[in-house]
């Protein structure tokens, strides 16, 4: 520990040590969080934004704070710098919450804490940071100790006994070269920015893409140019997808801080600011548009009808029983159709027929395991959605039929006489099914078990038993054609 925090903290009355909230004593920015709980909760709220806007931010964030009210017990605190000021309490310090937050919130934080002698936060008339907040501790404490994070914190730090930062910003890192501001201490409490990046546009979740090859592979006309499209088309709609899923994580950042394994999201942890997402779905819209003009017009038209229907999702069909499993289900067949288009590669009805009931499947089991988990932990509904924990055997109903359903296509399929042009052997195709019943028994077993993945995509890319049996599958379609 630095010799001037050492000092300060062991002499007979020490000065009071003032701590600023957003990006310092909480990883995220409560304004930003409380916007996209707000256009979650009222999309049509929007439209006020910029009235509350030109009556000063401090209005602006009065209003959000009213309307989007956060948790305060579920923020996402800086670990390293919450144990250091909890030690500081036991020790007798004098310390308040000194912030340009709406007051209301600060409140509801120093009460949640218990640690603070006091609260100096944003009010209807006042924005409370930087040179006013400066003023402001001048005024009730006089001389004091500080801890901020951004630029806005600059006059305090150089006002400051002692002086620390949290998580700081580059910005704030220039500032302390450039006016030799003497740091007494580092509270860090992130991740890796890779890792962040990763987690956020779920990359894992681009493996859902490969299915934009099926209908080249299943064509048997595999050419470079084919397989240049695919892959062409594969980054676009994983760029697409990528932004889709930043969008719902930024909306659902309230949501997701009440979920047991959702509130390790990059955004509900904090490890990722609004401000940073928005600017990476930008870069990553300007990726996908400048690949479009070397696709075919037909894919461009299904890639624009995925960004509707996935925006809808994540806007508001998600919270609909079984309107959300349909559409799932139905994002999933507009891939093998972008796929089609992206290679002149034609979908037949029976291609189509067979993944729409898998698909559906699919997203049945993903809600499945959701409120069977639920279930395990005594909660009797998902919060924002349209399902109960009641509804556990009907959805493993539809779910299972469907599953049986997607396997009598395909045996139909392969019964059918002109499957000969495509596959020498044909009959060997029947020893898919045995397969296909195997998986999807297991993965609904292991759903009823509550050991299965929220998600069967991620949970069959990881699964040893599922890589096996898709192997075996495409093995056994080789060895037919």
């Amino acid at each position: 520990m630095d010799s001037a925090v050492s000092a300060a903290e062991n002499s007979g009355s020490p000065r009071p040590l003032c701590v600023d909230l957003d990006g310092t004593l909480v990883k995220s920015d409560t304004l930003l969080d409380g916007l996209c709980h707000l256009v979650r909760r009222n999309p049509l709220g929007v439209f006020r934004i910029p009235l509350w806007i030109a009556g000063g931010r401090a209005r602006l964030k009065m209003e959000v704070a009213r309307r989007a009210p956060l948790q305060a017990a579920r923020l996402p605190y800086n670990a390293e710098l919450l144990r250091y000021l909890q030690e500081q309490r036991r020790n007798g310090r004098e310390m308040y919450l000194a912030t340009g937050a709406d007051g209301a919130l600060a409140e509801q934080v120093a009460a949640h804490l218990g640690i603070f002698n006091g609260v100096l936060a944003t009010s209807l008339k006042t924005n409370l940071t930087s040179t006013r907040k400066l003023e402001r501790l001048q005024q009730t404490i006089g001389a004091f100790d500080y801890i901020g994070n951004s630029w806005a914190d600059v006059p305090l730090l150089a006002k400051a006994g002692v002086a620390m930062v949290a998580n700081p910003t580059p910005a704030l890192r220039l500032a302390i070269r450039l006016k030799r501001i003497p740091i007494a201490r580092v509270f860090t409490d992130r991740i890796s920015t890779g890792r962040v990046l990763l987690k956020a546009l779920r990359v894992h979740q681009w493996a859902k893409n490969i299915l934009l090859i099926l209908p080249l592979l299943l064509s048997h006309k595999i050419t470079p140019a084919g397989l240049l499209a695919v892959l062409k088309a594969f980054f676009c709609f994983s760029f697409i997808a990528s932004v889709n899923y930043l969008i719902n994580d930024m909306l659902d950042i309230e949501a997701d801080r009440r979920h047991p394994s959702k509130r390790l999201r990059p955004f509900a942890a904090g490890d990722l600011s609004v401000g940073g997402a928005l600017i990476l779905a930008f870069l990553l819209m300007l990726a996908a548009i400048a690949i479009l003009p070397t696709l075919p017009h037909a894919f461009i038209l299904w890639l624009g009808l995925y960004i509707v229907a996935a925006s809808a999702y994540t806007a508001q069909l998600k919270r609909l029983a079984v309107v959300d499993v349909l559409l799932l289900s139905g994002l999933y067949t507009l891939r093998l159709l972008a796929g089609g288009a992206a290679t002149a590669t034609p979908i037949s009805q029976w291609l189509a027929s067979f993944s729409s009931f898998l698909f559906l499947s699919l997203a049945m089991v993903k809600r499945f395991s959701e409120l069977e988990n639920l279930r395990e932990r005594g909660a009797t509904a998902i919060h924002g959605r349209g399902y109960l924990v009641a509804d556990l055997e009907q959805i493993r109903s539809f779910g299972t039929a469907s599953a049986y359903a997607a396997v009598v296509v395909f045996m139909l399929y392969i019964a059918r006489p002109d499957v000969s042009e495509l596959y020498h052997h044909p009959t060997r195709l029947w020893l898919i099914v045995p397969l296909l019943l195997y998986w999807l028994h297991r993965v609904w077993l292991l759903a009823s078990r509550g050991d299965l993945n929220e998600d069967p995509v991620v949970f069959a890319m990881r699964d040893r038993m599922s890589l096996l049996t898709g192997a075996g599958v495409l093995a056994l379609a080789i060895f037919a054609a």
